[in-house]
């Protein structure tokens, strides 16, 4: 998707993909991968997400990347917070609270940003691209991810050929072939979907959502 879709459904204020709790597979599985309380985490493609005040309410340090400008003051906005800013070659930085966000390009996130990142959350960057641009993303963001980082990936599977993303539909399959090479690869449950859960994707016969657990090798 180009940087102008996101940014008129942010000022649409079409954003069915933000959530008003934080993510119960989240508070589930984090605690598996035993990040020690300090560490920094990634949230890639993060809006406003209420995951990133969870993540710092239990000591950790947050990183956000997110291209809309209006999605990155609303949060700090919504939470009283006024951040301290300031400019890089990856874009404008927003932090207070132990949270830091990123407005720019997450295929912008260099080795040298990404390097103090222990670990690393996705609910809702890699079903938001499409298969080119999944491919990308695994190729160079991941990539750029140091030694040892930890993860939670949480994708949906539905019959793509059923509606158009995003989000889109991610197999077991793709993941593996994503990032099996570079990382282990763990998937740790898989749920149905409910038509009347608030986070159902109308328009599919069947909705799953799967978490992974990720180990950089």
């Amino acid at each position: 998707m180009q940087p102008d879709f996101w940014h008129q459904r942010w000022a649409d204020n079409q954003i069915g993909f933000h959530q008003s709790a934080p993510t119960t597979l989240l508070l589930k599985h984090w605690p598996s991968l035993g990040v020690p309380a300090g560490a920094t985490i990634f949230v890639p493609l993060c809006g406003k997400s209420l995951d990133m005040a969870w993540l710092a309410s239990q000591g950790y340090q947050v990183l956000g990347v997110e291209l809309s400008q209006l999605a990155v003051e609303q949060f700090f906005a919504e939470y009283d917070l006024t951040p301290e800013r300031h400019a890089s070659h990856a874009g404008t930085h927003y932090r207070a609270g132990g949270i830091e966000i990123i407005c720019g390009d997450a295929f912008g996130m260099d080795a040298h940003v990404l390097a103090k990142c222990s670990a690393v959350f996705d609910r809702a960057a890699m079903i938001a691209l499409p298969p080119p641009m999944r491919v990308r993303y695994a190729d160079e963001v991941y990539a750029r991810l140091p030694s040892g980082c930890r993860g939670l990936l949480i994708t949906l599977e539905y019959p793509q050929a059923e509606r158009e993303g995003p989000p889109f539909a991610i197999s077991e399959a793709e993941v593996r072939e994503r990032y099996a090479t570079s990382w282990d690869v763990e998937l740790l449950e898989r749920r149905p979907i409910q038509p009347d859960h608030p986070g159902y994707v109308s328009g599919v016969s069947t909705l799953e959502t799967a978490v992974y657990g990720l180990q950089r090798r």
